[in-house]
């Protein structure tokens, strides 16, 4: 650089950076980043999530269980830009969004949010909202008209999720404002998720044969799944520092700790009490966690991650064991003991091992005690409201369009019933 440039010119644009609002200008490190976690969380739903649950279910149910989660991925898509963004992140007021931001007015080719488009974030924040319903689709696979889940999803995604979203990622949400710590998703997509498939599961009932529903028809199918949940979980959690930094990177490493370590402990569990390790309990523990670590993966370290994965295997495997066995509650593929439970102890969790004493990136003004109440109270809120919504939704739905397939229909299968499509056939 010339001595001109240097005493003369860079004095003058520095000088002026922040009137201008260059400070604001887009990053194309973090933009890079953000585009690619945005994919990698696509890439959890469609195909990762579906292969996953496809592999779970019988032969006659699987193009059905692929069909849900790729219409959701559609539906929610539309929504999203119609209001679901607006009363996500707009400004309304401390529980939902205004609707200043429908159709995403006010997106444009420039417009920014912190270092990166605001487009990119708008595509960002879509995948989780993709993602969210498309989990609960595990709780009444098998059973469940196709008509009733669209209005059920629609309704709920505009109901229980924005408004969620709003009040913990949002400024100016009540949850946001009083300090909840949920970095990536664990109450707003994973308690979410978890809590509207139970209430789903207990309202509808249980399958035909319940608990002896019959075997998974394609395991190698759930595996293949479940890899590129853990690939697309990146994306997911490492994403949501929303730039390409040291707190991504941190991210990323705790977020893969902690599914290894649940994936061992969930098949130690099962060793132990069933004298064989299965495959379907390491993956199965791999996704609890990998739901578990996602509230903390901003705020923990190494260490943390530890403790947090042998808390997913362990809790997760004994919740899943509880609801079916002592409860008997046809969940079908286990959404609420391993996202719903999965996501109140990482949350949990969040508030000890953020603490500097063990590893974490520390609590600001908060103590572990303070911290813990703070991060009790957006669990329960989260959990009583989206219980409550869902299950009016539910019956709402019920009268416009039965939940349920008919016993003859269950029996013959999903794929040939509702799409005339066999896809064992594949």
């Amino acid at each position: 650089m010339s001595s001109f440039m240097k005493r003369i010119v860079l004095p003058i644009i520095l000088s002026i950076w922040p009137v201008v609002g260059w400070s604001q200008a887009i990053d194309t490190g973090d933009t890079a980043w953000i585009l690619t976690s945005t994919a990698l969380v696509l890439f959890m739903t469609l195909p990762g999530l579906s292969l996953f649950y496809a592999g779970l279910v019988g032969s006659r149910n699987v193009l059905s269980v692929v069909m849900q989660c790729f219409s959701i991925a559609c539906l929610v898509s539309v929504i999203w830009v119609i209001c679901g963004y607006s009363l996500s992140f707009g400004s309304g007021n401390a529980y939902v969004g205004d609707l200043s931001r429908a159709f995403l007015s006010g997106v444009e080719v420039d417009s920014v949010s912190g270092t990166i488009p605001e487009s990119v974030f708008v595509m960002f924040q879509l995948t989780f909202a993709i993602i969210t319903p498309a989990l609960f689709v595990g709780a009444f696979a098998e059973r469940m008209r196709f008509s009733a889940l669209l209005l059920f999803s629609a309704a709920w995604v505009v109901v229980v999720y924005f408004p969620v979203v709003h009040w913990v990622w949002a400024e100016g949400g009540w949850l946001f404002d009083m300090g909840f710590r949920d970095f990536a998703g664990g109450a707003v997509v994973h308690i979410t998720a978890g809590v509207a498939a139970l209430v789903a599961a207990m309202l509808m009932g249980n399958r035909r044969g319940f608990p002896n529903s019959g075997p998974p028809h394609n395991l190698p199918m759930t595996v293949t799944g479940a890899c590129m949940l853990w690939v697309g979980w990146f994306g997911f959690n490492a994403g949501s520092a929303l730039g390409s930094s040291g707190g991504a990177g941190m991210a990323m490493l705790v977020t893969h700790i902690s599914a290894a370590v649940a994936s061992l402990t969930w098949m130690t569990c099962e060793w132990v009490k069933y004298g064989k390790p299965s495959v379907l309990g390491i993956v199965t523990g791999m996704v609890a966690g990998l739901a578990t670590i996602t509230p903390a993966s901003g705020f923990v370290g190494p260490v943390g991650a530890l403790f947090i994965g042998l808390a997913a295997g362990f809790g997760c495997f004994v919740a899943t064991q509880y609801i079916k066995q002592t409860l008997k509650i046809d969940d079908s593929l286990d959404v609420f003991p391993v996202h719903g439970v999965g996501g109140m102890i990482g949350l949990l969790l969040t508030a000890v091992f953020s603490a500097s004493a063990y590893d974490g990136l520390g609590l600001g003004d908060e103590t572990i005690g303070s911290q813990f109440v703070i991060q009790l109270i957006g669990i329960l809120a989260t959990v009583v409201w989206t219980a409550i919504a869902s299950f009016v939704l539910l019956k709402v739905v019920n009268a416009i369009s039965p939940l349920r397939v008919s016993d003859d229909e269950e029996t013959e299968g999903l794929d040939i019933v509702l799409h005339e499509e066999r896809g064992y056939n594949l």
